[in-house]
């Protein structure tokens, strides 16, 4: 008997920034499959008695391979489960979900995708600033800062990335900043341009830094963080960092 897969997008971390839909699924959900950057509070909405998954990957961390964690989605649906296949942010931003969605069709397995907040829109809300720009930034462009090994990738469009009228949005470039910065310079972008790194987005522990793309690099390189984060940098607007503190509680 086949199950069904559900691909939730979990946001950034925050359960109250789920989609219904999300919520829907969660509730509904014989078993989870879910990433590191997609549990804590968010597991607390699931059932009694699902069960739970852990199968995330995290630089520099021991993790399950691809394919295992492929199978084992294929295995829990051929059971004839709803699984829940929990993504942190997105699902379809740098979340290897076409992957994982040639597994189960070749599987012959149903499925449905649910979209969520990316991390890059929650960073931008808790800054209190727009993406885009009217007449100043017309461009947004998502971009992975680092390749399958780990390292700043090697081909990459310098010129797009290095356009100052553009807003980008580096995930995954904790550790590949700084030299990410160099060839930002070196291929003409003005050194002054506006950062902003935001950590641990709607978690606690959340911290904005608003910089320069030149300090940011420079601080990245002297002391990197160990937290969850996202840099934004080009077209900015003025960050308001102490946005989040002037909303109430829920």
């Amino acid at each position: 008997m086949s199950g069904f897969v559900s691909f939730v997008s979990s946001g950034p971390g925050d359960p109250d920034l789920l989609t219904v839909r999300a919520l829907k699924c969660l509730q509904k959900a014989d078993a989870v499959l879910y990433d590191d950057l997609a549990s804590g509070p968010i597991l607390d909405l699931c059932a009694e008695g699902t069960e739970m998954v852990a199968v995330g990957k995290r630089a520099g961390c021991p993790s399950p391979k691809q394919e295992f964690v492929s199978a084992l989605l294929v295995q829990h649906a051929l059971a004839g489960q709803h699984v829940v296949r929990l993504k942190s942010g997105d699902a379809g931003i740098f979340g290897r979900l076409e992957e994982e969605i040639a597994a189960v069709t070749e599987a012959g397995i149903p499925f449905e995708v649910v979209p969520g907040v990316t991390s890059a829109s929650a960073a931008a809300a808790a800054a209190a600033m727009p993406l885009t720009r009217r007449l100043t930034a017309r461009r947004l462009q998502f971009v992975t800062g680092h390749d399958v090994t780990g390292a700043l990738p090697e081909e990459m469009n310098m010129a797009a990335l290095a356009d100052p009228e553009a807003v980008t949005c580096l995930y995954m470039g904790r550790r590949t900043f700084s030299k990410l910065a160099e060839r930002l310079i070196a291929a003409g972008m003005p050194p002054e341009t506006p950062a902003l790194m935001a950590e641990n987005v709607s978690k606690e522990g959340q911290r904005m830094v608003s910089s320069t793309v030149a300090e940011l690099g420079e601080a990245l390189r002297e002391a990197p963080s160990r937290a969850v984060v996202m840099i934004l940098y080009g077209a900015l607007g003025t960050p308001v960092l102490d946005a989040a503190e002037r909303i109430p509680p829920a």
